[in-house]
């Protein structure tokens, strides 16, 4: 598996969207709101590669996984990590993560962020896992209750 940047010439726009919306897919009748992911367009996602620090693994050919990660005050957000549904438990995720780590640190950043939907306690397990901790719970506009979670991992 290599681990390549997501850039200018990257060109395989259909195929990660494919990828994020087949690994989303399993939230689909779990979590309300619908996953932004929905909302993805070839345009806005190669908007979202030039505005943000983005990678993808492939594996023979094929993409298997990919995360985004964006520079805030004190964070480097993490968002859009999918991992292929028949490559899922392999270590991709946690290979991308590792990047992002990278990431953070030559940048001065001390700690990853990320936000997971309140329903989906199996990623709340995984990132915990992987040493995040819940910071924070949230509600998307029009919400009373809380629909998601804030989770960060502190950088040593």
């Amino acid at each position: 598996m290599e681990i390549t940047r997501i850039g200018e010439g990257f060109g395989r726009w259909d195929e990660l969207l494919a990828l994020i919306l087949s690994s989303f897919a399993y939230m689909d009748d779990v979590i309300d709101p619908p996953s932004s992911a929905h909302r993805l367009t070839l345009a806005s996602l190669a908007q979202k590669a030039r505005e943000e620090i983005a990678f993808a693994a492939i594996e023979g050919g094929r993409l298997i996984g990919c995360i985004f990660c964006k520079p805030e005050q004190g964070f480097l957000y993490i968002g859009k990590l999918a991992i292929a549904p028949t490559s899922q438990g392999k270590g991709i995720g946690r290979r991308l993560l590792s990047l992002a780590e990278e990431i953070a640190r030559e940048k001065g950043l001390p700690a990853l962020r990320l936000e997971t939907r309140i329903e989906l306690t199996g990623n709340h397990a995984t990132f915990a896992r992987w040493g995040f901790a819940k910071t924070a719970e949230n509600a998307h506009p029009g919400f009373t209750r809380t629909t998601s979670i804030e989770m960060q991992k502190r950088l040593d």
